[in-house]
């Protein structure tokens, strides 16, 4: 069985738990506490041990644990991110509860993009805890659900896009090319950790509602936390590069003590991780909301913003170009502001992007 490994020590060298995987892998109540089960690691969070997501994780009070998955379609016109959120760190309900109970704050945010101009779809709608269900293979969040099974990541989506209001009812299949069952640390308490499950993966689309269907390239991940994002950090730059050969994986977080935390990680076919010398930072143009973008590419060769997807106050995802590494490279980029986003003011507008239901 594979360990996984935080940064460069395993959990075994990080804890002795008495039969510490027999115990992660027993199977859990629903929820059994807002605090994390003793003989949970902490650094597992959404992930098994072979590196396969894990969706019936505890969470405790204040934290969070969610699923990302990015793709774009070999022909380069259609692109996706699909989100699963347990403790949604962007939901302005969490934060005006008091950060009290994730599994009361769960979402399914689905992104629908054309890369090549035309207009995309967005849905994010936040549900309570009577809607959710889960094990450690399955997750429904209302009408929408994602299944792991046979190495196989399968995601059926049913949800209403916003602002203008459109059903979007497909379903998203990932094949990992190779797990890499390893996890790092955001901060130096290690509250925060981030673990690319499947950092190259073939991710095959087909949607009832809009009619589309396609295959390329996609990325999947988790990351958990037990207290709020803006909590710990400032800000963050965050990209991963797809080339011929490897990914190249870059975080880049401020922090508010004021350290900087910089991973810069390639990523092999065969699932291998190793920590390599970051490339230098570029300055990309901000966006209209005056984000700042910083991302990671060679010296002398710019990067290109092919495609800004996401516009907001606090946060961008743009479709990058360029050459990293000496090798030419499709990139996915984001940059994250915290110290925005925690501003009365922008929280009192999301739930114009983000509606409530109970049901």
């Amino acid at each position: 069985m594979t360990a996984i490994r935080l940064g460069d020590q395993t959990i075994a060298e990080r804890r002795t738990v008495p039969n510490l995987y027999a115990a992660f892998d027993a199977s859990l109540p629903r929820r059994s506490a807002l605090t994390r089960p003793s003989a949970m690691p902490p650094s597992y969070g959404g992930a098994r041990p072979d590196g396969g997501p894990r969706f019936d994780a505890d969470v405790p009070a204040g934290g969070y644990l969610w699923w990302y998955l990015d793709a774009e379609s070999d022909c380069g016109r259609y692109g996706l991110t699909l989100i699963t959120f347990i403790g949604s760190v962007f939901s302005p309900y969490y934060a005006w509860s008091g950060w009290e109970d994730p599994f009361n704050h769960c979402a399914v945010n689905l992104a629908l993009y054309r890369l090549d101009g035309g207009a995309g779809r967005w849905a994010m709608t936040e549900r309570t805890e009577r809607t959710l269900a889960r094990d450690a293979a399955h997750i429904s969040i209302g009408p929408s659900n994602l299944t792991w099974e046979n190495g196989v990541l399968t995601a059926r989506i049913d949800e209403i896009a916003n602002p203008f209001p459109e059903r979007l009812r497909g379903t998203i299949r990932l094949r990992p090319e190779a797990l890499t069952g390893r996890a790092f640390a955001l901060d130096a308490a290690q509250e925060h950790v981030w673990q690319p499950l499947a950092p190259r993966a073939r991710v095959e689309v087909a949607f009832d509602s809009p009619g589309i269907s396609w295959s390329g390239d996609g990325y999947l991940d988790t990351n958990h936390g037990s207290e709020p994002l803006e909590a710990r950090f400032r800000r963050w730059d965050w990209s991963r590069a797809h080339t011929a050969e490897d990914v190249l994986l870059f975080y880049d977080v401020d922090r508010l003590d004021g350290a900087r935390h910089e991973l810069a990680l390639r990523v092999s076919r065969s699932g291998a991780i190793e920590r390599i010398p970051p490339p230098p930072t570029q300055t990309l143009p901000s966006t209209g909301w005056r984000v700042p973008r910083r991302a990671r590419g060679d010296a002398g060769r710019k990067l290109k913003v092919t495609r800004t997807l996401e516009d907001t106050p606090f946060y961008s995802r743009s479709a990058l170009s360029g050459t990293i590494l000496g090798r030419p490279a499709t990139i996915w980029h984001e940059s994250l502001m915290l110290d925005r986003f925690s501003h009365p003011a922008i929280r009192c507008l999301l739930p114009f992007r983000m509606p409530r239901v109970p049901w």
